[in-house]
């Protein structure tokens, strides 16, 4: 995967962009539908039977990470299919486990180096 420059200041509508996809991150629900939805698209009615909640609350998740931008939906008659919004979500909840884990076993931090000046990979 390509890593784009991390720009300091952001742009405005970046900033808003990324304020808004952490909002719709911040329910562990929700990080378990998006672990689920990592290997393919699955219905609702499958993240139900695997997830062990009510058809109401897995709707409600699937809505706010839909309007966070974070999943997409299609329909196919009465069934509603949900997927990742694009592979960027994938490294950014491997990145977000590993921090996880390297907190919780105390590991040291990894090297890191900056390519350019007002910009971070």
């Amino acid at each position: 995967m390509q890593h784009h420059p991390l720009h300091v200041p952001p742009h405005p509508d970046d900033l808003w962009h990324v304020t808004t996809l952490f909002k719709g991150l911040s329910e562990p629900i929700r990080i378990q539908i998006l672990l689920r939805l990592v290997t393919g698209e699955q219905s609702v009615t499958a993240l139900v039977d695997t997830l062990q909640l009510p058809q109401s609350t897995v709707s409600r998740h699937l809505g706010a990470l839909r309007h966070a931008g974070l999943v997409q939906n299609r329909r196919d008659g009465t069934h509603v299919h949900y997927q990742l919004a694009d592979t960027h979500l994938i490294t950014l909840l491997q990145e977000a486990f590993s921090h996880a884990q390297h907190t919780r076993l105390e590991l040291p931090d990894h090297p890191h180096t900056n390519s350019a000046p007002g910009s971070v990979h």
